[in-house]
């Protein structure tokens, strides 16, 4: 039977739904401390299994039953500090991980193993493998297959190989990993700080930019991971403050020699019959206004474009150590060799791993930027630019907001940011404080808060494995179907990064999706994913449909009033026919989703509800399926159903 598309059921915005289910894999046992704070649940009319489940649906990428007997069997506080401590052994993913070996490469090796096609064709060229000649007189496929050998003789691996192991690592990550909160935090925070695959320049840097600017500092001073990210490759290439220029005595000096060279140039032509003239440099504004706008004091922040331009200058110089001889920065390289390496610091120069301030393209003259004069000229001052920026109220503000939608609810009430808020000023933006304080506050467990969130293509994929307890031997294919569904990671092409509300993953195509895969996954149609759903019941059968559903949504969606739900799925586990009715409404509602962003289609923004969509799919004349015990097809319908159920969307 071809891949169920149930999605259209999914349409998953219904408010009355809820539900989150999956895997912790939490150690058996651990000792800490009782931290000094409590959580405030039992205020809210919830129980300690109720407040688990909440818990850990919005720190984990899916709770089972199991966790939440864990959770509470520890303490409730105690499971967050571990998360928080963030160092629980993860043996799991380091063996899954082992066999890929570009995750511990530096920049450096990066480039010279996973080199781009630019580079290939100018090291061929350089090395005589391909001559001028035969540039102009071979065809594109004789030449492309020259570029081939020349890649496979000199060892180098392609690019793609590279984007393959980083988005399974973050798979495998998502799934596995004991240190959940740490993974979420991770995704978030890239998010925040977002760079994309979509701008080829600083592709190669991204891996090492997640795993040392991202990763370390999750749960840190937020001041410390704002640095981190402003002095990555990946972020000076994506936002372009690389080659930013400021006017200074020695730029100055330079700038008239070359005005003075395309004086004496006159006619004289280049081979071309034009006058070739240097490349202008000067000065850009992109990361400046996106460090202001989107990564600290946010859009409503008090700053003015004023404030932008002055901080953009006081930025000039931020940018990046040569890494190679085709790293697009060769005149840096040459002034480097010009200058001398151990006289870069006496000249003013910082160098720092793959980052470097380069003194000689600084503006030396005296800026203001909210108020603040910066006038001592070098690294310092983009250092405590950023520190200032970092420690804002307005920064405080902004990035508490962001973080409570994220983990309270797409609109989170005013009054946890404010306390938030306070604790990120206090603390000079400590985020664990400042999470400590969002989960100590009364807001987070209100009934109103509960299973408020809706997941992103992403969290669903991670949530249903974890649900299944799934072995992934294959994680591209889960990727694959993770873009399908809306959301092609490492792709978002603005730097805003995904937006964090159910809204933007509503729509009838991205829900029949999801039904989709809901339905594929428990058939076991996804490649290189296996479990054991018998298992999951204790290897109990089920003696109906009914039956099953029954026993599977208590597995699936724990913590959870299903009597309205049972009362939903049942008409659709029941009818033998669904799974084409509704792969057949998918195909009609094809969606302009190209992987990269999505909004609602839906009239109004009205809930599709479970009834809506069997509604819309039950006249429809389709051949019936097999649906037996014997081939445990039926079950893995049932599992399938719920896993694509509105109330498996929320957490």
């Amino acid at each position: 039977m071809h891949l169920p598309t149930i999605k259209k059921t999914i349409k998953i915005i219904s408010f009355s739904f809820c539900a989150v289910v999956i895997f912790s894999f939490l150690p058996k046992t651990i000792t800490t401390q009782q931290p000094s704070y409590t959580f405030p649940y039992k205020n809210a009319g919830l129980s300690q299994q109720q407040a688990a489940e909440h818990l850990l649906s919005r720190f984990t990428y899916g709770v089972s039953k199991t966790d939440i007997d864990q959770a509470t069997n520890m303490g409730l506080e105690k499971w967050l500090d571990l998360q928080l401590n963030t160092t629980l052994k993860d043996d799991e993913v380091a063996t899954r991980l082992a066999s890929y070996d570009a995750l511990t490469l530096s920049n450096a090796e990066i480039v010279d193993k996973f080199p781009r096609v630019p580079k290939i064709k100018k090291m061929a060229l350089d090395e005589g493998y391909v001559t001028e000649e035969k540039l102009k007189t071979i065809d594109k496929k004789e030449l492309a297959k020259l570029y081939f050998q020349y890649r496979q003789q000199k060892g180098f691996k392609p690019e793609i190989e590279l984007i393959r192991q980083f988005t399974n690592q973050k798979i495998i990550r998502a799934t596995y990993s004991n240190n959940q909160l740490k993974e979420i935090l991770t995704d978030f925070w890239f998010n925040h700080f977002n760079v994309s695959f979509t701008k080829n320049d600083c592709e190669q840097y991204i891996p090492v930019y997640e795993r040392d600017a991202i990763r370390p500092n999750v749960v840190g001073k937020f001041e410390n991971l704002l640095l981190a990210t402003a002095k990555s490759p990946a972020m000076l290439l994506y936002l372009d403050n690389f080659n930013s220029t400021g006017n200074n005595e020695e730029i100055d000096a330079l700038q008239a020699k070359r005005e003075a060279r395309l004086a004496k140039m006159d006619n004289s032509m280049n081979a071309n019959g034009k006058i070739k003239k240097p490349k202008a440099k000067g000065l850009n504004e992109n990361y400046a206004r996106e460090v202001m706008e989107l990564h600290t004091l946010g859009v409503d922040g008090g700053y003015t474009q004023t404030d932008v331009t002055e901080a953009a200058r006081v930025l000039t110089g931020w940018t990046i150590y040569p890494i190679s001889d085709y790293g697009g920065v060769g005149q840096i390289k040459k002034a480097i060799e010009k200058i001398g390496e151990s006289n870069l610091e006496k000249r003013g120069f910082v160098h720092e791993g793959d980052f470097l301030f380069a003194m000689n393209r600084h503006d030396d003259k005296p800026k203001t930027v909210l108020g603040k004069l910066y006038n001592e000229g070098g690294y310092n001052e983009g250092v405590t630019l950023l520190k200032t920026l970092a420690n804002h109220q307005s920064t405080a503000n902004f990035i508490c907001k962001k973080l409570a939608t994220r983990f309270v609810s797409d609109v989170p009430p005013q009054s946890i940011i404010t306390k938030m808020a306070t604790t990120f000023i206090k603390t000079n933006g400590d985020i664990k404080q400042v999470i400590i304080t969002m989960v100590t506050a009364p807001e987070f467990w209100t009934k109103d808060a509960l299973r408020e969130k809706t997941k992103s293509p992403f969290e669903y994929a991670i949530s249903s494995l974890r649900a299944l307890n799934a072995n992934i031997t294959q994680p591209m294919q889960i990727n694959n179907w993770i873009t399908k569904m809306g959301q092609k990671m490492y792709y978002y092409q603005a730097p805003t990064g995904y937006p964090d509300k159910a809204q933007y993953w509503i729509n009838t195509g991205s829900l029949l999706n999801r039904m989709n895969f809901g339905l594929a996954l428990a058939s076991k149609r996804i490649p290189g994913v296996d479990f054991d759903l018998a298992a999951l019941n204790q290897n109990h059968e089920p003696e109906s449909a009914e039956d099953a559903l029954q026993k599977y949504a208590t597995i699936l969606l724990p913590q959870r009033n299903l009597q309205s739900t049972l009362k939903r799925l049942t008409p659709i586990v029941n009818d033998p026919t669904i799974i084409t009715k509704i792969n057949e409404a998918a195909e009609k509602n094809t969606t302009t989703n190209n992987n990269t962003q999505m909004t609602n289609t839906d009239d109004n923004m009205e809930p599709i509800t479970m009834e809506k969509v069997v509604e819309k799919i039950k006249n429809k004349r389709n051949e019936a399926v097999t649906t037996t015990f014997g081939d445990n097809s039926m079950l893995a319908q049932v599992v399938g159903v719920i896993i694509g159920s509105p109330e498996f969307q929320r957490k």
